[in-house]
């Protein structure tokens, strides 16, 4: 079958999403997979590491049983999530999924190297997907047999908190396609926003320039961590400050992203900013850590 014929073929046979491969079991991932089992879609959770899974598994558990405490979830439903919950440290377990979001690192490296082991197990009718916060869609896309199956399904952290996901398209993702994922993510409690491929998309093209220039002045000694949130808080209206958020994206992920926008947007004239960066070379990277520009 030609590629013209296979990708008709595809698009006519898409149905409802039912079955959900995750790959990467770090914060996003775990956030992800929670969001989608606790709305009684089935999901594997791929990663390499066992310890990664294990520490997934357990921080899924802590936030259902918290939702269970505060009386937003009966256990019940909790344990009817945790059973839609498969942890594989093998892709083949791939092979009925119905969409395969890539959760891996910000690398565009990483998430290439990722996305044709996904292609190599997957069916023809399974939608690919990234998950990434900042790189090209339509760069990434050049890892898919078939770039029409391909899209950006960006969650924001806490993915199993947060509604909204920025959809992210190319030229070449089919309609058919835009309108699955669309339809899932809605299913599943989300507030999706169809946004085009471009450098940071819309949220962190905003966002992480305004964090980072936080973390200018916090490194000049201008107010102090607490400060800065405060005045943010009470001065913009916002509901967190811009260190304590970048703490929860993950100050890698910040300063990656940064990176991405440096790269993609030169005339915007962005640079990781020194407090950021010592921060990370010291080993804190945010709540994950227990330790970034606050303690946890």
């Amino acid at each position: 079958m030609n590629r013209e014929s296979s990708r008709v073929c595809f698009v006519d046979s898409l149905g409802k999403i039912g079955i959900v491969g995750v790959i990467g079991a770090g914060v996003m991932g775990a956030g992800i997979a929670e969001a989608i089992i606790s709305a009684g879609k089935a999901v594997y959770l791929l990663d390499r590491d066992p310890d990664a899974l294990e520490r997934a598994q357990t921080r899924i558990v802590s936030s259902l049983n918290y939702k269970v405490q505060r009386g937003k979830l009966s256990e019940q439903a909790s344990e009817a999530a945790l059973s839609r919950l498969t942890l594989t440290t093998e892709i083949e377990s791939f092979v009925s999924v119905d969409l395969a979001v890539e959760a891996a690192s910000e690398s565009e490296e990483v998430k290439l190297s990722v996305l044709r082991n996904v292609c190599d197990v997957v069916g023809y009718r399974c939608i690919i997907a990234t998950n990434t916060s900042s790189l090209s869609v339509g760069a990434l896309s050049r890892a898919v047999d078939d770039p029409g199956r391909f899209i950006g399904i960006h969650f924001f952290n806490p993915a199993a908190i947060m509604p909204l996901v920025e959809v992210v398209s190319t030229s070449e993702t089919s309609s058919r396609v835009l309108s699955c994922v669309t339809d899932f993510l809605r299913e599943i409690g989300k507030d999706p926003v169809d946004i085009k491929d471009s450098p940071g998309f819309v949220v962190n093209r905003l966002l992480i320039p305004m964090i980072n220039e936080a973390f200018h002045i916090l490194g000049e000694g201008v107010a102090s961590a607490r400060q800065i949130d405060f005045a943010m808080r009470a001065g913009a209206n916002h509901p967190i400050g811009p260190l304590a958020l970048a703490d929860l994206i993950g100050l890698d992920v910040c300063a990656a992203i940064v990176t991405a926008l440096k790269r993609s947007l030169p005339n915007v004239g962005i640079e990781v900013a020194p407090r950021l960066q010592e921060l990370i070379v010291s080993g804190h990277l945010g709540k994950k850590t227990g330790r970034g520009v606050y303690e946890y």
